[in-house]
């Protein structure tokens, strides 16, 4: 799988028109990914032997953390590519028969590498390719017996559902996600699990449910203990992150009831904007777009033009198709017969990023 899919990505050029194909959703994707909390079958096939050591594994999982560092900041173009072509090589060492320690840490290296493709091939929009990517995270991780791991891909699978206004199947795969790491979790994981739950119950119009797992991921985030050994690629997720992540969805159910919610989703994401700063990447200019619209929806013109103005500042340093979306929606804020000079300023500044 990983080699075609690799294969495909860096020489077909079909693969754009397929990239831009549906997203598979509902019981088709729901079905194939109930099985990843059985135990993987080994590999018995006849296999040319492997030369890798602890050096280059080492070397290996430095790199894939290297680039997972460049998905967060919306890395995409050649980062991209370069992402795909280490996991390409990765896949091409797996063909190989690898001392079982060393295997387990290539399917690890393989599924952080997929995990991170998709997100950066989500990044600029080629949603089925980034579907097909998680897939193969879910199942390097397996694999690779890291159920930690496949929890945090199944999360990103929901996320990508959300997005695409599929609710209903992004909570399915958060229950699956939790099912499989009720008892090896760790505070941070837990905490995250249940931000994606409360993004779907508030995406469906549970207003309730939402408050309930926002309530439990801050509860859980309180009791991480500084001693507490989690993975690496979970330890963005912090009160700064909880605060962003919940001022988003807070935004989400302002843009219908203004005054019930607005000035709860702009508390939340001053909040983050004072915990986490420009290196942040992604997030960073997400909080300043939700902070600006939070404005506009609560009728504050002036700190919605300095809200504005910082995040198309920010946005013009980074790559980020999602960053895009995000400010295009934020464009009608500022259209209309009458509106202060400013805001018109804004709206060309806008205008100008998204059409470069």
């Amino acid at each position: 799988m990983a080699a075609n899919l690799t294969r495909s990505d860096l020489m077909d050029r079909r693969a754009a028109t397929r990239a831009l194909a549906g997203i598979v959703a509902g019981a088709p994707l729901l079905d194939t990914l109930d099985g990843w909390r059985t135990p993987a079958a080994t590999d018995d096939r006849p296999r040319p032997p492997g030369r890798l050591g602890t050096r280059e594994m080492d070397e290996l999982e430095a790199t894939a953390r290297a680039f997972r560092q460049w998905g967060r900041a919306g890395g995409g173009g050649l980062c991209r590519k370069a992402v795909v072509g280490q996991l390409a090589e990765v896949a091409a060492a797996l063909d190989e028969h690898q001392v079982p320690a060393i295997e387990r840490r290539l399917y690890t290296v393989m599924a952080e590498l997929a995990g991170t493709a998709a997100s950066m091939s989500w990044d600029i929009g080629q949603q089925r390719r980034a579907q097909d990517y998680y897939r193969l995270a879910l199942r390097a991780a397996h694999a690779g017996g890291d159920t930690l791991f496949g929890a945090n891909v199944l999360a990103g699978m929901a996320r990508q559902m959300l997005y695409q206004d599929r609710p209903h199947d992004a909570l399915e795969l958060v229950r699956l996600a939790q099912d499989g790491v009720r008892r090896t979790a760790g505070s941070r994981l837990r905490a995250m699990l249940h931000t994606r739950e409360a993004w779907a119950l508030a995406s469906m119009d549970r207003p309730s449910g939402f408050r309930r797992a926002t309530a439990q991921a801050a509860d859980a985030l309180s009791s991480a203990d500084r001693h507490e050994t989690e993975p690496y690629w979970i330890g963005y997720f912090n009160d700064a992150e909880l605060a962003g992540v919940t001022g988003g969805r807070l935004l989400e159910m302002a843009r219908s009831q203004p005054r019930t919610y607005a000035d709860q989703a702009a508390d939340h994401i001053r909040t983050a904007l004072e915990q986490r700063g420009p290196e942040a990447g992604r997030s960073h200019a997400l909080d300043w777009i939700g902070l600006a619209e939070c404005a506009f929806l609560l009728g504050d013109t002036q700190s919605a033009t300095e809200y504005s103005r910082r995040a198309v500042d920010v946005a013009s340093r980074l790559r980020s198709g999602r960053v895009r979306v995000q400010l295009a929606q934020l464009y009608p804020y500022t259209v209309g017969d009458g509106v202060p000079r400013a805001v018109a300023d804004v709206r060309g500044s806008i205008r100008s990023l998204l059409t470069a």
